[in-house]
């Protein structure tokens, strides 16, 4: 592994790095210095096939040159202007193109900085729907379990991954969990979308027995759950839940921050599923990762609403945060959108979709290999016979194929992969050769 150069006794010290074993890291550094296209370079000239996409968010290769040109325009023309009551044209231009892929009916945008904001303004904009419309004991929120939806506390007590809550107390009140749709019994090695488990759904219709479909104000959920390992949905079960939020007047959010953006191999996974949500959340790859930014599409109906309901030259909606639309940000975000509309990015994406399910599916019966899970450019490998077993061999993998050169993420139990939507067919085929070699050596 590298080391950084030493610039001080403690120059490792002062770094508290997020979702990271910094003990254990601090010991045994890994460095990346630069990155171009499909790979990472590390500090020793280490080359690594990036099977992750920096973090689920890389899609248009790293250090894309017009990205990078737009960037640095834009940084030389104007740094930052606030949005609080000021505007600057690439803001609105880009809430326009994002409208312009988005699916019908979502027509106004908020700009976020990430996608933990993402979630919590979208959360805050279901409770403000329907305040305004003189509902306001709707204020349950519905998530899922081993859902993930950042680390804001809305965001956070939505979700349902208990190892990300257990530090922070009781979070917020109010929120309930559906099951989620994990059924290895039924559905080990799908290759795409499960075919048994849309029932699952069904689940949300006995919550609400419980607790009253009047006093919910929305349901979120992930379309493909990311970083649990890779959940795609049973066919049939996005639908289902769509029926019973409008049936019942509850605003349904999918939270896109992984899924948008190509990685299904289309705009977004609203488009796949043919499934259209009141609020959809964005973020990673919005700038193909280059600035941070993140965003909630919002459907026109609920726009409306909280703006006529407020009194003339009010704020309508309360909410916000000083790098809400940042100048680079817009400018990166306008420059990737242009990149995978004109490169066509989507639709490669989708084209070499069958090759990366093949792929994945040929480690089946290889040592460890316990499920497969695949749909668009994302897989999930889960290992071992446990989930302590199964962590400790996804771990082994990563460190093994770091060496040889593959980038790939365990997530407990489960290698995950996303791959930068440029991906070729010869480097598919690298990484779960890769994988492959790793897993018959240890």
């Amino acid at each position: 592994m590298d080391t950084p150069l030493m610039h001080g006794a403690n120059n490792l010290d002062s770094h508290w790095m997020p979702f990271t074993p910094n003990r254990d890291f601090k010991k045994h550094a890994q460095f990346v210095s630069s990155a171009s296209g499909m790979y990472y370079y590390t500090t020793n000239g280490h080359r690594l096939l990036d099977g992750i996409a920096g973090l689920w968010c890389v899609n248009a290769g790293h250090s894309h040159p017009k990205i990078v040109e737009a960037i640095q325009k834009q940084a030389a023309q104007l740094d930052f202007a606030s949005s609080f009551g000021l505007g600057h044209p690439l803001a609105f231009d880009y809430a326009n193109r994002l409208t312009s892929i988005a699916p019908e009916g979502l027509d106004h945008v908020f700009f976020t900085n990430s996608g933990s904001e993402a979630a919590d303004t979208a959360l805050k904009m279901a409770l403000a729907y329907h305040h305004a419309r003189g509902e306001g004991q709707r204020m349950r929120i519905i998530g899922r379990q081993r859902g993930y939806h950042g680390v804001g506390f809305g965001g956070l007590s939505a979700a349902g991954m208990g190892p990300h809550k257990k530090q922070f107390g009781m979070l917020l009140p109010g929120a309930a969990h559906m099951p989620h749709t994990h059924d290895p019994a039924r559905n080990a090695f799908s290759r795409g979308q499960p075919q048994h488990g849309a029932e699952i759904a069904d689940a949300l219709e006995q919550m609400l027995q419980t607790y009253d479909p009047s006093t919910v104000a929305a349901v979120i959920v992930e379309p493909v759950a990311g970083s649990t390992g890779v959940l795609v949905p049973p066919i049939g079960y996005l639908e289902r839940l769509r029926e019973i939020c409008s049936h019942n007047g509850i605003l349904l959010i999918l939270d896109e921050v992984v899924t948008g953006f190509g990685r299904l191999g289309r705009p977004f996974a609203a488009d796949r599923f043919g499934v259209t949500p009141d609020l959809l959340m964005i973020a990673k790859g919005m700038t193909s990762g280059a600035v941070p930014m993140g965003g909630v599409i919002a459907s026109g109906n609920i726009y409306e609403t909280l703006t006529s309901s407020a009194a003339p030259g009010a704020v309508e909606f309360a909410h916000g945060y000083t790098y809400s639309g940042h100048p680079l940000a817009a400018a990166a975000g306008l420059a990737a959108l242009d990149v995978y509309l004109s490169e066509g990015l989507f639709e490669h994406a989708a084209a070499v979709e069958p090759v990366w399910q093949d792929c994945a599916h040929r480690l089946r019966g290889l040592p460890g290999v316990v499920d497969i899970r695949n749909l668009g450019l994302l897989a999930g490998i889960e290992l071992g016979a446990d989930v302590a077993s199964g962590k400790l061999l996804a771990k082994k993998v990563h460190d093994f194929c770091f060496e040889k050169g593959v980038l790939v993420r365990p997530v407990a139990n489960t290698i995950v992969l996303s791959p930068p939507l440029i991906v070729s067919q010869a480097e598919i085929e690298t990484i779960f050769e890769t994988i492959a070699g790793v897993l018959k050596e240890l």
